[in-house]
């Protein structure tokens, strides 16, 4: 079982507002567990939930832009793995070819 923490305990600890968290979890950008009708955030998802708030609270970032700017970074990580795996296959290619030219 994932580590985790109830959405009351979160509120506590970083002192937000429970309707920002809720918004969150409306959006989908959270995916809390529910067990006894008390909800739990994962751990592996507390660095989603403090940059989200960090956006909101201190650059003013609404949910809006919170759920674009967060779709924008996931896009950029696809493309940058993308383009990571396109030079690893460019290097293959050009080592293979680097070698059949020696033979010749």
């Amino acid at each position: 079982m994932n580590e985790r923490i109830s959405i009351e305990e979160i509120i506590r600890i970083y002192k937000v507002d429970y309707n920002f968290v809720n918004a969150l979890i409306d959006s989908e950008l959270l995916h809390p567990q529910t067990e006894n009708s008390v909800r739990y955030i994962i751990h592996d998802e507390l660095s989603d939930f403090e940059k989200f708030m960090n956006w909101h609270y201190d650059l003013e970032v609404n949910l809006q832009g919170i759920e674009i700017i967060n779709d924008m970074l996931r896009k950029v990580r696809h493309l940058q793995t993308e383009n990571r795996n396109l030079l690893q296959r460019l290097q293959v290619k050009r080592f293979d070819w680097e070698e059949s030219d020696e033979i010749l």
